[in-house]
């Protein structure tokens, strides 16, 4: 099923989530590759890119191969927000602006921002409200749910008011973090309360998990998270269920090993292969792969680039 929010036509309903540190510039296009309609980059702090931190700035490098893309950005005040989402708009010339008031740390919440907005939809309204007229791309916004299923829907509706074009919804509240259940009851009367396309997150971790998502809640998409950071197959596995009612075989783990090599290629070709993002990926890529524990001791154990690779390579 296709999506459309705002002006921008997405071919499909997929969504790969932010997640900071995780989803960098190769890992979003491997996802693209294997059919995430639209990924977004890392989390942003508005406030490090108007002090133009060359770090955070780079958080935002976009590549044409994984259009459609959003850049998400972090922060509390309206104006600091705006300019550094004109300034991101002006270099990297991102399809969607997203606004995190979901993000559940304990620094970033004590900061102001993140979940911690949840409790002022006055400044909710005004940052959107800012940004949506003063953009020529889509502002999007992800929220968590709150304790009170009745505040959350105002939440949304203040979102949708102030003239967002699309709101994800992650299904666990601040406390939760991310254990428990997630509340999908919570995230369907949002969506019979609003207009806008609202887009379900959080738990979807295979085909059963994302076609159930869809059917209780009626969303128009989903956002997938940790589930694709080792497998980014995922999202044509899920695709194919969805328009077929087929489950495809499982992935032998030599092909995802494949897929951890070509992620090493596109590091190595933007220059951003670090040591400890690769260790980082390289654990994730062993999830689930059975009678790996001597692997994953001697990923734990590894002092460099070289040898985590040759770890990799030998655990075929």
């Amino acid at each position: 099923m296709d999506m459309k929010i705002g002006k921008l036509k997405l071919p499909g309903n997929l969504v790969l989530a932010p997640m900071s540190g995780i989803t960098n510039l190769p890992l979003r296009l491997l996802c693209k590759k294997y059919g995430a309609s639209l990924v977004y980059s890392e989390m942003i702090s508005s406030e490090a890119v108007v002090r133009e931190n060359p770090k955070s700035l780079a958080l935002g490098r976009i590549v044409s191969q994984e259009r459609p893309v959003g850049i998400q950005l972090m922060g509390s005040e309206p104006e600091i927000l705006l300019r550094s989402a004109v300034a991101l708009e002006r270099i990297y010339k991102p399809d969607i602006i997203d606004l995190n008031f979901g993000c559940p740390a304990q620094d970033v919440v004590r900061s102001g921002c993140g979940c911690a907005l949840l409790n002022n939809t006055g400044i909710i309204r005004e940052i959107i409200e800012l940004l949506t007229g003063s953009l020529d791309v889509p502002v999007t916004a992800k929220i968590r749910i709150l304790d009170s299923p009745e505040m959350t829907i105002e939440v949304a509706k203040t979102i949708e008011k102030a003239g967002a074009a699309a709101l994800t919804v992650h299904g666990r509240t601040q406390k939760q973090g991310y254990s428990g259940t997630v509340n999908m009851e919570t995230i369907k009367a949002i969506k019979s309360s609003i207009s806008i396309p609202v887009i379900a997150n959080g738990d979807i971790r295979d085909e059963k998990t994302a076609s159930c998502a869809l059917e209780y809640t009626q969303c128009d998409g989903l956002m997938i998270g940790r589930a694709a950071v080792g497998d980014p197959y995922i999202f044509h596995r899920i695709s194919h269920y969805l328009k077929t009612g087929e489950l495809l075989p499982r992935r032998t783990f030599d092909k995802r090993l494949d897929d951890f090599f070509e992620y090493v290629q596109l590091c190595r070709k933007y220059d951003m292969l670090t040591f400890n993002d690769l260790k980082l990926k390289a654990q994730r890529f062993l999830k689930n792969r059975e009678n790996i524990k001597c692997v994953r001791e001697r990923l734990n154990g590894a002092v460099d680039i070289d040898s985590i690779i040759k770890i990799m390579e030998g655990a075929r």
